[in-house]
Order: structure tokens, then sequence, then C-alpha cells
């Protein structure tokens, strides 16, 4: 297994239940196959460099975790399509091995 990072850019104005099943949503997509989550971390809401879909801020969320690599392509077309989701991006880790 690879480690990852995932940086998800969701709607601000989420509810927390809405959030929360999000994020478990990610969990599940990760940890299904034999991933694993290795640290959340919330940033909270910031304003975006520039406007998407006509708002202004977002709720930044950042994942650490390991998986392999048709778990990161599941997990690619499930938040291309998800509408919580802004924007995301998931960057391989070659630090953490």
């Amino acid at each position: 297994m690879k480690a990852y990072e995932l940086m998800l850019i969701l709607r601000p104005n989420l509810e927390d239940e809405a959030r929360d099943a999000t994020l478990e949503k990610v969990r599940g997509l990760i940890t299904a196959d034999g991933g694993s989550v290795d640290s959340e971390e919330s940033w909270g809401k910031r304003r975006l460099a520039h406007v998407i879909d006509h708002t202004e801020e977002g709720d930044y969320q950042v994942v650490q975790f390991h998986a392999n690599t048709a778990t990161v392509a599941e997990l690619d077309r499930v938040l291309h399509i998800t509408d919580q989701v802004l924007r995301f991006m998931i960057v391989r880790r070659d630090d953490l091995g």
C-alpha cells in the first residue's frame, strides 16, 4: 500500500451532519479494500483564490491515508460525482512510504 494525501474543499454551507457523512463516505471508500486512514485534519472555512460555482469560501479537509491504486481510482471517481465537494486533489506521498 502506498501513502496518499487527499485535500477536499467542501461547500461551506453544508450542515455538520452532511459534512460528516461526506467524510465518512471517504473513510469507507479508503478502508473498503484494506486501506487505512492515518490522520484527518480540518482546516475550517477559508476564502478561495477564485470563485468556484458562485462560491467564495470552502471548507478545507485533509486526509492522510494508505491504499492501493484501485482504491484511489474509485475514490477519484466517486468524488467527481459528489455534489458536496467543490474541488479535491489526491497526491501520492513518497516521504511516508
